[in-house]
């Protein structure tokens, strides 16, 4: 057994403690007899207080829980947690494995009942003053936006910075980027044809060369959200009408509205924009100057609004090999593309990446996934087991838990990006780091469905027929299969598929 010193640092920044400090002075704590023991350092540097989910924090606790661990030593106690439930929940582990915890600074440790209560009272006002300090945060953000003044964050494509004093605060003002402001004005002009889609756009500013002065190549994505974001528009009349509509909060009179100063989109939740009602969104007329008239950047709402709606329209289950097809000649997975009657497969290396000609044969979806569906058939004829031997219903459900499992991961990974940028004020942090707490919860949900999977035992007696149930399989149970089974299917130049299986 041994001696854990945990340290956390959320933020590099001057007026906070180091890593290095906290566990130095952990260790300069320690009574002169357990100096002489063998001593383990753990430390998260870039994570938040706010909940468990940081790396080294897991592993110590696994440390505890294969008891390994008879003293955890921390320089104050809200480097472990902020959250009283979250802590109450730890003390329950240290106690249950017989390990002490030591606060270095508070100068208490949970060896003694008063030490434990102490812990517990201090707790509560470490998690009610991180609760203040957000919605301080919060506060004062709203306030500064309402005022129509820089509140923080990323740098806007296409404006720079500059020094300013606004309604007697020193601030920074948007100031168009000539550069980034052409190319901005370029993007919002192709768009508002009505024959040019987000990929064609795309297309076409590859062909002329258009690239980000800054971060890397267009995509729709970035395109979409680009031209969404108000910041842009010369806001006048009809933009106000346009946010009035939609039950936008709006700062400012109709009389401001003049046709020359953009716009600041702002609130206190992120939610899904295409839908109507934006209520808990605010709009306010800022001083710098907007890139993009109004009647083309409302051209443009209405063709992502259009857009969107036709998309959440249709399902998104184009094909259950979805993932499966690659490119032989780049490597890239081959997506779905809607054509004049049926869809077919495309190289990604070609509508995304543009590094790639394609495949020279028409791949219709239809006849792909019938060929497969019959060389799966083959595979699976004269399968009929008995389903204590055979677990095929409980290995379909544990794949398509397995794929939505592999989307929270890769969410959570995503957001962990985000929060670790350094490029986000405090209170989007915040936003983030709650949906990565609820992720987390979905992810635990899961984990715990896919143990009861793991040990559920089948009825002795039933028989299943393989190929009748891949027959009848639903689209999801069909694409869980097809994981089973099926690799990947490597698609030649020449059109000619070669099925790689897993078994």
């Amino acid at each position: 057994m041994y001696i854990a010193l945990y340290a956390r640092q959320s933020i590099d920044k001057e007026n906070s403690v180091s890593i290095e400090t906290q566990l130095e002075y952990c260790r300069s704590t320690l009574p002169p007899d357990e100096r002489s023991l063998t001593i383990r350092t753990f430390a998260d540097k870039g994570y938040s207080g706010k909940d468990t989910n940081r790396p080294e924090f897991q592993k110590l606790m696994q440390e505890i829980r294969r008891g390994r661990v008879q003293k955890i030593v921390v320089y104050k106690f809200d480097r472990v947690s902020r959250s009283i439930i979250d802590f109450s929940d730890m003390l329950q582990t240290f106690k249950e494995h017989g390990v002490t915890f030591v606060s270095s600074q508070e100068c208490f440790d949970t060896g003694s009942p008063y030490g434990e209560m102490i812990c517990k009272i201090l707790m509560v006002f470490a998690e009610f003053e991180r609760a203040s300090i957000i919605n301080r945060i919060r506060d004062a953000y709203e306030k500064r936006s309402d005022m129509g003044l820089y509140p923080g964050g990323k740098k806007v494509y296409g404006y720079d910075l500059e020094e300013a004093v606004i309604s007697g605060v020193k601030t920074k003002r948007f100031v168009p980027n000539p550069e980034e402001a052409a190319q901005i004005r370029c993007i919002y002009q192709i768009y508002a044809n009505p024959t040019v889609t987000l990929r064609r756009l795309q297309d076409n500013l590859l062909e002329q060369g258009i690239t980000p002065l800054s971060g890397k190549d267009w995509t729709t994505g970035k395109l979409s959200a680009l031209m969404r974001n108000p910041i842009y528009v010369r806001a006048d009349e009809a933009v106000y009408r346009y946010f009035e509509r939609r039950n936008t909060q709006i700062v400012g009179e109709l009389s401001a509205f003049d046709g020359t100063h953009n716009i600041q989109l702002y609130g206190r939740s992120k939610h899904d924009k295409s839908l109507e009602d934006w209520s808990d969104m605010k709009i306010v007329l800022l001083e710098s100057e907007g890139i993009v008239d109004a009647d083309t950047w409302l051209k443009c709402q209405q063709k992502l609004q259009r857009n969107k709606q036709a998309a959440s329209s249709t399902s998104n289950r184009t094909s259950w090999l979805g993932g499966k097809l690659i490119c032989e000649k780049c490597g890239h997975t081959m997506t779905t593309v809607k054509g004049a009657s049926k869809r077919y497969f495309l190289c990604t290396g070609k509508t995304h990446k543009k590094t790639c000609t394609g495949i020279k044969e028409t791949i219709y979806v239809e006849d792909m996934e019938a060929l497969l569906s019959n060389c799966i058939t083959q595979k699976l004829k004269g399968q009929t087991a008995s389903a204590s031997e055979s677990h095929t219903e409980t290995e379909v459900q544990l794949q398509a838990l397995k794929r939505q499992l592999a989307e929270i991961e890769g969410q959570l990974s995503r957001l962990s990006e985000a929060v670790l940028s350094g490029n986000l004020n405090e209170e989007l942090i915040a936003v983030l780091n709650s949906k990565a707490k609820s992720l987390s919860a979905e992810k635990r949900g899961l984990l715990d469905r896919m143990d009861e999977l793991s040990v559920r035992s089948p009825a002795p007696l039933e028989t299943i027929d393989l190929v009748r149930r891949w027959r009848r399989a639903t689209f999801s149970e069909k694409r869980a299969i097809c994981d089973i089974l099926v690799k990947a299917v490597v698609i030649a130049e020449n059109g000619d598929p070669e099925i790689i299986w897993n078994i």
